[in-house]
């Protein structure tokens, strides 16, 4: 079998080629769309199954050099995750985000339980079945590339093949069930929604700022992501020396960075959205460059023995999110139209990723009326706390199994 090497440079070159074909893919089929498969995700994945294709039939076996690059590209944006809210905007929603916080932490947890309760059954590796968890389900790509490399470092090997499947299957699976479940709750408990031309406009306020460039701005992003990276490095070095025992991965304490640095940054030069919305444009960047170099150099042979497991593993967790979100998230919210909107908001950042809940609620907002508390609340837990939560349960129960 010919083996052909892929430097850094040539990665990177790779990668782009494959966002561009999953966004011309996603231009000519809409069930993509439909769907809200992300290009990074389809490009990826196709690239994925063809190396599957010429592995197995000993043609050609590809390597990558993407250790540091991807690395550097999922620190940046979860850096800019973490720059997503600043202090003020955390106060503002108040009781609901405390109690919501409480109940994402608990899916997440009840996640992990039931990925580690169903692998037992099947004698799968508790660091393997984990990645079936709340790392790919309410963690999404990111998460499942991320976290992924730490479970391998502590002897799992296929950790990133089944993460990265599982955040696929969860991501189509939170599409699927988010409007539909949204159905549901808003008519049998005959609930509606408003729509005003005030809130629209406030929606439409940050499209605006993303649309206008300015180059000052746009560097000031960039500078304060590194900065924010930098940072976290510190706070990584200085954990690891205080606290040995326990490993936790760097891009959790570059979230933390790009929090600090958010909010050091409006204490001194006061609120800046068009700033921040420029550093969501550089996260959303990141987040497509280190999936889809994750997606594309997945080795998906390495999944053939775990096939029928995965399937039943996944299923359980389609099935406890769907459970979860409407029999306590609905509830513990309010049980009103704006709970409802949340919950299938929940299901869809529970299974997928935030797109995938604000797609969904979109859905069922464009059917029944708009939820301004839903949109405020949602991208926050999803964007953010979802994630800070999600990484001190995914590192216990790694560091729990390893």
């Amino acid at each position: 079998m010919l083996n052909i090497k892929i430097d850094m440079f040539q990665t990177l070159g790779v990668t782009v080629l494959l966002i561009w074909l999953g966004n011309y893919l996603r231009s000519k089929l809409t069930f993509l769309k439909k769907y809200c498969i992300p290009a990074s995700v389809v490009g990826g994945l196709l690239f994925a199954l063809v190396t599957l294709g010429l592995h197995n039939f000993g043609i050609v076996h590809f390597t990558f050099d993407k250790a540091v690059i991807n690395r550097f590209f999922y620190c940046v944006f979860f850096a800019a995750s973490g720059a997503a809210v600043g202090l003020k905007l955390l106060k503002k929603g108040g009781k609901i985000i405390i109690i919501f916080t409480i109940l994402v932490a608990i899916l997440e947890t009840l996640q992990n339980v039931l990925a580690i309760g169903v692998g037992k059954l099947f004698n799968i590796n508790p660091l393997i079945a984990l990645m079936t968890g709340s790392t790919p389900m309410t963690g999404g790509h990111g998460n499942a590339a991320a976290f992924a490399p730490v479970a391998e470092a502590m002897g799992a090997t296929g950790a990133m093949e089944v993460a990265l499947a599982a955040a696929t299957f969860g991501l189509v699976a939170g599409c699927i069930v988010g409007g539909p479940l949204g159905k549901r709750l808003v008519e049998k408990h005959k609930l509606q929604g408003k729509f005003s031309p005030e809130e629209v406009e406030e929606m439409e306020k940050a499209t605006k700022i993303k649309n206008f460039v300015d180059p000052k701005r746009s560097m000031l992003a960039v500078c304060l992501m590194f900065i924010a990276i930098g940072f976290g490095s510190v706070l990584f070095n200085a954990f690891k020396v205080a606290v040995p025992s326990v490993k936790l991965p760097i891009h959790v304490m570059c979230m933390f960075g790009g929090l600090v640095v958010r909010n050091v940054y409006e204490k001194i030069h006061g609120e800046r959205e068009d700033v921040f919305q420029s550093v969501d444009i550089i996260g959303e960047i990141s987040l497509a460059m280190f999936i889809t170099m994750s997606i594309m150099t997945m080795k998906l042979w390495q999944l053939a023995g775990l096939a029928i497991p995965m399937v039943v593993m996944l299923a359980c967790q389609v099935l406890l999110a769907y459970l979860f979100v409407t029999q306590l998230t609905f509830r513990f919210l309010g049980k009103n139209y704006d709970a409802a909107i949340m919950a299938v908001g929940h299901n869809g950042f529970g299974l997928g990723a935030t797109p995938v809940a604000m797609a969904t609620m979109k859905t069922v907002c464009d059917e029944y009326g708009y939820s301004k508390l839903a949109f405020f609340v949602v991208p926050l837990l999803g964007g953010l706390l979802c994630n800070l939560t999600n990484a001190v349960i995914i590192t216990s129960f790694l560091n729990l199994f390893k």
